[in-house]
């Protein structure tokens, strides 16, 4: 009978199968064995989009001579849309094929896009002849239409593979670990600061090595690489399949929001009864056979909790479910703090632009060794990886002890904290840059756009903590957008993080267009030139700071108001009453010392 009852307990009560729709044993499935191998399959992920990413500025100005300005938006343009597309991802997964099987699809459209630009940037025909002017551009052949439409296209076509990896990859993680078991629970809060990790340890080989091959040997051996990295990390996922537990598709996350939108329009004049028993929810049983969970009414957004107020039709557009209700409202009390992440974004839109052309103005040898500019992206890497284990292991500790918080501090608390540092960021990067500015013209370097003779490392305290801001906004924002989703739209809120990079890329594109040309009308020359000597990217960079601050202050009004979503399992609850006995234990230990 005993054996009975832990057979029984070892399988998985948050819903998930396997690929054939069978319930899963924990023991057998998930956990850190499957998640094994999705975080070595991001490593090689990374390692090959960063490849293509970091140094794009530097290909489209030096390769494709385009302007600073058009270079510039041209590679937000297109990591926006990389951000932007796992919303149609994410609709995919939820809605139609799952997690498992959108992300098979897009890996192969991914891989196709990296075969196409590798190509682009290696045959003769589908580039321009080389030009030695670099200062002046304008003196250099363009590319032709055709050789822009197989790069961009081939660049576009990588951009939709990975608009159904990105959000459905760190979900299929989170899915290996079970809700409902504490142990289990305790080992997902740390799965993000890990997922992270590996992030960008692939990005710090992709920001080191690739970025110096393709500087110093060439752009075919440095593009042809991150393909293979990516045709290795398919095939690592892959080699994973018989491990993972997987969840079933909901339906359509965006029809069953819209019903309950159009519902309380349509009732708008219903009142809604003070006992939330007589609004119309499904049984227990009918929830359980799907494998789903059932949430209670909650007073937030009161106006859509009149979907599912009875007015005797039972038309899925005019009554839906208390659980139907209560997820919209998730989704859409999200939407707010989604908006305060389009800034930071937009300061991280800019160490893969503006701050890797300010390094080509600088020193950069070392003895005979010269630095790749995109190479200091590397060092954002080596920030967050210190910085997420010493979070992890001593902050997260430490705080526990503290605010009896599983996570140390809450997720918004720790956002917060990242968006202190962008402000940080940017008033140094504009006192660096006003610095570099003086030495230039101190040199009679402003016209002719020369080197200044001063070393590229005096950008590292902008990328350092950049890369200290990604270890508390961006963990937090991935963590905070797929927890407090609901069940059955775990992707699409793993996609709110991501759409906030997209907006920011969109919105650093718009921005840099708009004072460029605003400057260029009413402050003669203007802030933004191909010659960054004669530019004022110190006023830009001090215009990125007040606009931080302001983000800040909406932030901090924005969290006044929030109310996280309930536990559908009691996993968090156990986590805290064990800490909260840690800490009678541990003082009932020092009391007992005492007295001996």
């Amino acid at each position: 009978m005993a054996t009975e009852e832990e057979a029984f307990d070892d399988y998985t009560k948050d819903g998930t199968v396997d690929l054939r729709g069978n319930p899963v044993r924990r023991s057998k499935r998930g956990g850190w064995t499957a998640c094994s191998f999705i975080v070595v399959y991001e490593v090689f992920e990374r390692m090959a989009y960063y490849g293509i990413s970091s140094n794009l500025i530097l290909y489209l100005t030096k390769k494709l001579h385009q302007g600073t300005v058009s270079a510039s938006n041209n590679v937000t343009n297109w990591v926006g849309t990389v951000w932007i597309t796992p919303i149609l991802g994410a609709y995919v997964a939820d809605a139609h094929l799952g997690r498992y099987w959108t992300f098979v699809i897009a890996s192969i459209i991914y891989i196709s896009g990296m075969s196409v630009l590798t190509l682009a940037v290696s045959l003769h025909g589908l580039k321009p002849p080389s030009c030695s002017d670099d200062t002046n551009i304008e003196n250099c052949k363009k590319a032709s239409t055709l050789q822009l439409a197989v790069f961009f296209g081939a660049l576009y076509t990588l951009a939709v593979g990975t608009g159904g990896t990105k959000p459905n990859i760190s979900t299929i993680g989170a899915d290996q670990f079970d809700d409902f078991h504490p142990k289990e629970k305790s080992h997902k809060l740390s799965f993000f600061n890990w997922w992270m990790f590996s992030i960008f340890f692939g990005t710090l080989f992709a920001n080191t090595v690739l970025v110096w091959i393709q500087d110093n040997v060439g752009w075919t051996l440095g593009y042809a690489l991150p393909t293979l990295g990516l045709a290795i990390s398919i095939s690592i996922f892959l080699a994973g399949t018989p491990f993972y537990r997987h969840k079933v598709p909901a339906g359509s996350p965006f029809t069953r929001m819209a019903k309950v939108i159009v519902a309380a329009i349509r009732k708008w004049r219903v009142h809604i009864p003070n006992d939330p028993k007589e609004l119309y929810e499904l049984d227990l049983e009918e929830y359980a056979k799907k494998g789903k969970f059932r949430i209670d009414s909650t007073p937030t957004l009161r106006f859509l909790t009149k979907a599912s107020v009875k007015t005797g039709s039972t038309n899925p557009w005019m009554l839906c479910s208390v659980t139907q209700v209560e997820e919209t409202k998730q989704m859409l009390r999200m939407i707010p703090i989604l908006a305060a992440m389009f800034v930071p974004s937009t300061m991280l839109a800019q160490t893969n632009t503006l701050f890797v052309k300010q390094g080509t103005t600088l020193e950069r040898s070392i003895g005979s060794f010269k630095i790749p500019p995109a190479s200091l992206v590397g060092f954002i890497t080596i920030s967050m990886l210190i910085s997420v284990v010493l979070y992890d292991r001593f902050l997260v500790k430490g705080m526990q002890r503290w605010t009896k918080n599983p996570r140390g501090i809450t997720l918004l608390q720790r956002m917060g904290v990242g968006l202190v540092i962008h402000i940080i960021i940017m008033t140094i990067a504009s006192l660096t840059e006003r610095y570099r500015l003086s030495v230039a013209k101190e040199h009679g370097l402003v016209e002719n756009g020369g080197q200044v003779p001063l070393t590229i490392f005096i950008l590292l305290p902008q990328f350092l903590l950049m890369g200290t801001a990604d270890a508390f906004l961006e963990v937090a924002k991935i963590e905070f957008f797929y927890d407090q989703a609901p069940e059955s739209m775990k992707s699409l809120g793993t996609s709110y993080s991501m759409t906030t990079l997209g907006v920011g890329n969109f919105l650093s594109s718009f921005l840099l267009s708009t004072v460029s040309h605003i400057t260029k009308e009413h402050a003669h020359r203007g802030w933004i030139l191909d010659n960054l000597n004669a530019s004022h990217l110190d006023y830009y960079y001090a215009f990125f700071a007040v606009l931080n601050v302001l983000n800040l202050v909406f932030f901090l009004i924005v969290i006044k108001f929030y109310v996280y979503k309930a536990e559908i399992s009691d996993s968090i609850q156990v986590l805290t009453e064990e800490l909260k006995g840690m800490t009678v234990q541990v003082s009932n230990h020092e009391e007992s010392m005492a007295r001996t």
